[in-house]
């Protein structure tokens, strides 16, 4: 009588290794860069954010009658007392962390235009290259001006 042996040839380990191999070498690239992706998204998230608090405290200053004036009015919202440059948000940024919960980003403010950009440490530091602007309104009866995403660096 003979005894049959079980288990893997040599050649099928291998080819198994060799499958697995080919599998992780397609499947790594497509995984390797999503924290640049996810910054890229969240930062678009921050300027919709921006936008629509913005908005809603524009809504806030018209209801006041506090839209027409240059400075020296504020906006009662939720998130705190928002200083006002015609009934947006002024560019600066306490103004814009009243009017909007921006977490983990941070803000960098000069001659009123917001400077907000991805960080990866909390707000603390910015990623490099990974922003968008927000400008003060420039006169009554318009709206804050706002850069377009830089996301070379994400």
């Amino acid at each position: 009588m003979r005894k049959q042996q079980a288990g893997f040839t040599l050649i099928e380990l291998i080819m198994v290794i060799v499958i697995l191999g080919i599998l992780a070498a397609v499947a790594l690239p497509k995984f390797a860069n999503l924290s640049s992706d996810a910054r890229t998204s969240s930062l678009e998230g921050a300027l919709g954010a921006v936008k629509a608090a913005a908005v809603i405290v524009h809504a806030k200053s018209l209801i006041d009658g506090t839209e027409a004036a240059a400075s020296g009015n504020s906006a009662a919202v939720e998130g705190g007392t928002v200083a006002l440059v015609y009934g947006y948000p002024a560019g600066t940024t306490a103004a814009i962390a009243d009017a909007v919960d921006l977490g983990d980003f941070h803000l960098a403010a000069a001659g009123g235009v917001v400077t907000i950009s991805a960080s990866n440490d909390g707000g603390a530091n910015a990623v490099a290259s990974c922003n968008f602007t927000y400008t003060d309104a420039a006169s009554a009866g318009t709206a804050p001006a706002y850069s377009a995403l830089s996301i070379s660096g994400c």
